[in-house]
């Protein structure tokens, strides 16, 4: 019997930072959206819908949504089939008017086995404030299905949940005067101190004077009087297609469960003894120092030059040389076939060891 192991080992060796649009490193102070969540009902369901004696909640949302339709239901039992009890959730996009539509998402919360061809009643959705800022209806495209018979069923995907797109109605808006914002304050997606400076130098570079201050690695102020233009808008308008290089940490991000690393340019090792089985392992810097003849014009240059050998040649320990890149390491042990776990130990040791100078992130 012939057995094929399939081995994936992502690498990523960006060898430098590409500029990136500030509106893409940074949230603007202000322009942020809101969740909304409803409880509603779902009807029209094909048999499908909550068992009433195992969600005793869905009986009574129907029947007190009966009851402010005009419709006596007290002491009256019921058993259908077709109605489930479903959250409503939704994001208000910044700046959202009233009479503006969002997508909703929903999802059961009884034992209904699938929302397919259901239509949700007029669902209320409320802010963190508990205040109604929006009110959801319409049909559920549902993203699953759900076949069965008498004594067997098949499910694919998850027919418990779906979206209505342009399901929800905005009522009420946000209470913000962005236009009267006196300092607009750039949050930083990733806190660093050296893209942090180099923001506030591009934004004083666009304005050719004092504008933009770093007040720590996550945040940017702008102050808005000393742009001279009209509104915040206006300025975030003229900034936010500003490039700038962002500098990131060396990280390096293993997962265990699918075999994965990930990894960025600037990690490195120390030197360091791995023992892995009958692996070995030899990485080595040799940099070669080149000078100008004499009395020649030119300047003394340092070229590196790396080697790196790895076998299993049952050797047991293994030496890596200060500096080496561990992407030559990771790449060298994945030719040669080692698998994800044991690779991932090899990872794991070098960072206990303290010679791994990157953040070791396991998932």
């Amino acid at each position: 019997m012939i057995r094929l192991i399939l081995t994936l080992i992502f690498l990523s060796t960006a060898a430098a930072a590409e500029p990136i649009r500030l509106k893409d490193l940074v949230e603007f102070d202000g322009v942020r959206g809101n969740d909304l969540v409803g409880y509603g009902l779902v009807v029209g369901l094909n048999g499908t819908g909550d068992g009433i004696r195992n969600a005793p909640f869905t009986e009574e949302i129907m029947a007190n949504l009966l009851e402010r339709l005009g419709a006596n239901v007290t002491g009256e039992e019921f058993r259908p089939k077709n109605v489930a009890a479903v959250f409503v959730t939704a994001a208000l996009p910044p700046f959202a008017r009233a009479g503006g539509r969002i997508d909703v998402t929903v999802s059961a919360i009884g034992d209904a086995k699938s929302l397919l061809g259901g239509t949700l009643i007029m669902t209320p959705l409320n802010g963190a404030d508990g205040q109604i800022y929006a009110v959801a209806q319409g049909t559920i495209i549902a993203g699953g299905i759900l076949a069965q018979g008498d004594a067997a069923s098949v499910v694919q995907g998850v027919p418990t949940a779906g979206v209505i797109p342009s399901g929800a109605r905005v009522e009420r808006e946000v209470e913000f005067d962005f236009a009267g914002l006196t300092v607009l304050r750039l949050a930083l997606k990733s806190a660093d101190f050296t893209t942090a400076e180099r923001i506030e130098r591009a934004i004083n570079d666009e304005f050719g004077g004092q504008i933009a201050l770093m007040q720590d690695a996550g945040t940017v102020a702008i102050d808005i009087s000393a742009t001279g233009m009209a509104s915040p808008a206006h300025v975030l308008s003229r900034i936010e297609d500003i490039m700038v290089e962002p500098e990131t940490r060396a990280r390096v991000v293993v997962d265990q469960r699918s075999g994965t690393i990930v990894m960025g340019a600037d990690v490195r090792i120390s030197r360091v003894a791995v023992a892995q089985g009958n692996l070995t392992l030899r990485v080595e810097e040799s940099p070669l120092v080149v000078q100008p003849n004499p009395f020649a014009e030119g300047e003394t240059v340092v070229v590196p030059r790396s080697s790196a050998e790895i076998g299993k040649d049952g050797a047991g320990l293994a030496e890596v040389r200060g500096g080496a890149d561990l992407a030559e390491v990771v790449a060298g042990l994945n030719a040669l076939g080692v698998a994800p776990h044991d690779m991932i130990d090899i990872l794991k040791s070098i960072n206990a060891a303290g010679a791994l100078h990157a953040e070791f992130v396991v998932n």
